[in-house]
């Protein structure tokens, strides 16, 4: 009869899990509170009162997985940005909340892509409330995060909830600036969207804009794990295989 085997096997956390612990502590230590709320959701909270009503043409940006026979339309949430316009209709402002969940988008996967994944977002909403404040929180969660003397940089864009919009880099900490092939020899690795809460937004949720500013961001969290822990395919992240997770 074979000898059974009785060595104890620990358990390791998923990477995700690990990210998704860091970055909500570090944004627990910068007074944010995290909040959740439901992966299916109606058509005004994920797209409507978001600044992208029907026929938008900004509703392009999202692949959406549409759930039939439903009335009103409802779909599998294609950001956590919902969250913060459900938080906002419940409490008001001020507002000072990260948003970290899984979202699902119709499209093929390859090394950077994913139909569902895990994104952070946040929002802070309060009195004369300006773009240095994000950067300035924003550039301090990296620095956290990564534990490096990170810069930042912000790029004009475009997001219909946010006015202006950005897009945020950092300096790459893994070559020190010097370029590498994360960074694509620039020096510079992008990391999120962000921007200034578009007055309609808050208007949609009954604030006023004349009173209240704000700042809101989205980050991909796998593309954050990928970053940190040298994790060259998002597809490892989500096979089951044990030894990624037993590498954490």
């Amino acid at each position: 009869m074979a000898e059974e085997n009785t060595t104890n096997q620990i358990g390791h956390h998923h990477p995700i899990t690990r990210m998704n612990r860091q970055i909500n502590s570090i944004f627990f230590d910068l007074g944010f509170e995290v909040v959740d709320g439901p992966e299916i959701e109606d058509e005004w909270h994920n797209f409507d009162a978001l600044n992208i009503p029907e026929h938008h043409p900004a509703r392009d940006m999202w692949d959406t997985f549409w759930l039939k026979g439903e009335n009103p339309r409802t779909l599998l949430r294609t950001h956590t940005s919902p969250i913060q316009i459900r938080y906002m209709e419940e409490y008001g402002a001020p507002v000072r909340i990260i948003a970290p969940g899984k979202v699902f988008r119709n499209e093929a996967t390859d090394a950077t892509h994913e139909a569902q994944f895990y994104q952070v977002e946040g929002l802070l909403i309060a009195q004369n409330i300006t773009l240095a404040h994000l950067k300035t929180t924003l550039t301090t969660f990296f620095q956290e995060l990564f534990h490096a003397d990170i810069s930042a940089r912000l790029r004009p864009s475009y997001f219909p909830f946010v006015e202006p919009g950005v897009e945020m880099d950092i300096s790459c900490f893994l070559c020190e600036s010097k370029g590498c092939r994360v960074c694509k020899q620039t020096g510079w690795i992008e990391v999120l969207g962000a921007g200034m809460v578009h007055p309609n937004v808050l208007s949609n949720v009954g604030l006023d804009p004349e009173k209240w500013q704000g700042f809101a961001f989205g980050g991909g969290t796998d593309r954050f794990a990928m970053l940190k822990y040298g994790i060259d395919d998002i597809r490892k992240l989500y096979t089951g295989d044990l030894r990624v997770v037993n590498q954490f």
